[in-house]
Parts: C-alpha cells; structure tokens; sequence
C-alpha cells in the first residue's frame, strides 16, 4: 500500500508517542534561503563543492577552501529559522514538559536548529560554526564575522572572482596552539564521528516514532535509518517536497513545504 497522507491519523500517533526522533535534511534549510549545493545549480564559481569539501582540497589550496567556507558562513549568518524549525524546537519543548523525548539528528551544517531552540541535537556532519585544528585537534565554536581579517570580504560566488591566495599564516588560526584549522565539518571521504553514530543509533533503537524531514534519502549512512526503524514496525513519516527512494518504505508521507506541514503535524 502507499504511504497514507491522513494528518489526522499522524496526529494522534505523535500524541500517543514518547520518544520520537526527528531526521532533518537540506530541504529544510534551504526553505530558509540557505544554499544546498546539490544537484543542478550546486556550483561555487566554477566548482562543484565536492571538489572543495576534501581533506586533499584543504591541504593543496587552504585558502581557497577558507574562502568557500567563509562564504557559506556569512550567507548562513543572514538566515533565519524558518516554521518548520521553530515547529520541532516548540515541540521539543512541549513533550519534555510531558516527560516524553524529542532528539533531532540532522545532516545539515547551518546550526539553524540550535538557533531556533532546539535543544537534543546530533549533527551528523559537523557545523559551520566549528573549527578543527590541524595540529592539536581541538574542535571550538566560532561565530566571527569575518572568521578572521585576511577573509573579510573574500569568497563571493563570482565565477569571475579571482582566488584571494591568502598567506596560510594568516588564514583561521587556532586558539590553543595557533596552528593552522579547518572548517568543522566530515568533508567527502571521512568518516563519520563514531560518537554521534552511536549516539544517533541508539535513539533510533528506543524511538517509538520517526519523522524524516527535508532529506532526499540518499545519502548514507542516514539513508538507512528510518528504513531501519520502519523495518522493525514504528510509524515513520515523510514530509519532503516529493517522494524519494524511500517513500514507499514508509507509513506516512506528507508532500509539500516542511514549513507548511510540519507545524500542522506537530502543533498541539
């Protein structure tokens, strides 16, 4: 059978629910004006960002990585949450009142859950907001704008613009040891952080409902855990603009704006 669109079905499992996790995408972001940088259109300049969002990219070209980076940073920085991620913090809050748990996990680096209230996040793939350094490791939050002065002004998307070749002395710097840092996100190739996928395991193991919100379902591992969860017969449901490759995988699928069905489907 296809999946059932009935909102009023949703809603009382949601009500019924005491633990539900929450999967977000890029489709949510990007119905706040942030650029996905997937499919048609998915260029910086004349890049695809696959080719920047490399380990191998940043060690040949740092600065023109810097540049990238710092470009989605500030564009992110002009953004607000939208409905869809105001509705899940809101909800959040409201079953945590109730003793129940909501924990979001999300492959989206923009950090717009956090800023909309949420509280119980597992970030897949890193933020925009974090730095690692090169030689000590350490992971720190930075929100500067500019993320350091040689950058100020760099990085617009001009397929005119010439690299900026910023001295890698003056590039991010870390505080601890002042090496050389690089943007805190799992760039093409790495693996993910073990902690967070156990951690995102383990939710998806206790939850007793799914939702799976702006994300193509292609990518993986994240691909794979609502079909897991359906698999061993918790309601799960899909709000995305269209179907994808798991759709008929699932109980419920809601087309349209997440900013739209979203709120409907969580609201009191």
């Amino acid at each position: 059978m296809p999946p059932s669109a009935d909102m009023e079905t949703f809603r009382k499992l949601v009500n019924a629910a005491k633990h539900v996790v929450i999967l977000t995408g890029a489709g949510v972001s990007a119905e706040s004006g942030v650029p996905t940088f997937r499919g048609a259109g998915g260029y910086w300049r004349q890049f695809e960002a696959q080719q920047l969002a490399t380990l191998q990219a940043f060690r040949k070209n740092p600065s023109l990585v810097w540049e990238f980076y710092h470009y989605r940073r500030e564009v992110v920085l002009t953004k607000e949450p939208n409905p869809a991620h105001l509705a899940i913090a809101e909800f959040e809050k409201r079953l945590q009142h109730e003793g129940k748990k909501v924990v979001v996990i999300t492959q989206n680096v923009d950090d717009l859950h956090v800023r909309a209230g949420t509280e119980k996040l597992i970030r897949l793939h890193g933020s925009l907001f974090q730095t690692k350094c090169m030689n000590c490791s350490d992971i720190a939050v930075n929100f500067d704008s500019p993320i350091c002065p040689a950058l100020k002004d760099k990085g617009k998307p001009d397929t005119n613009a010439e690299d900026a070749r910023i001295p890698v002395e003056s590039l991010p710097r870390c505080q601890k040891c002042q090496g050389l840092v690089r943007p805190g996100v799992i760039w093409f190739g790495e693996n993910l952080n073990e902690g967070d996928l156990t951690a995102a395991g383990k939710e998806l193991e206790e939850c007793d409902l799914c939702l799976v919100v702006g994300t193509s379902s292609v990518v993986y591992p994240a691909a794979m855990f609502a079909p897991q969860v359906a698999a061993r017969g918790v309601p799960v449901a899909e709000f995305n603009l269209e179907s994808t490759p798991a759709t008929s995988r699932f109980g419920f699928h809601f087309e349209g704006p997440c900013g739209k069905t979203l709120p409907q489907a969580l609201s009191p």
